[in-house]
């Protein structure tokens, strides 16, 4: 029983890289709709971008000009 455990091994271990190659030709790589696809998301991901970086420019507007209140503009003036 051992000797039969041992041979089915070293057959299923010599024939692991016939059974991985699958013997068909390479592709052409990506198709038309595929890298239009790929070029759509994309897009997508810079455009948004634009907005992200007016909004992070008003943020940091906000948070930079929170110390420098005119005098005229405090409760205690009115």
């Amino acid at each position: 029983m051992r000797a039969i455990s041992a041979l089915i091994t070293s057959i299923l271990i010599s024939a692991s890289p016939v059974l991985a190659a699958s013997g068909a030709p390479e592709g052409e790589g990506l198709g038309i709709l595929a890298a239009c696809f790929i070029g759509f998301g994309v897009m997508i991901v810079l455009f948004q971008f634009v907005p992200g970086i007016m909004l992070l420019a008003g943020m940091l507007k906000g948070i930079l000009s929170l110390g420098r209140k005119e005098a005229s503009d405090t409760p205690a003036n009115r």
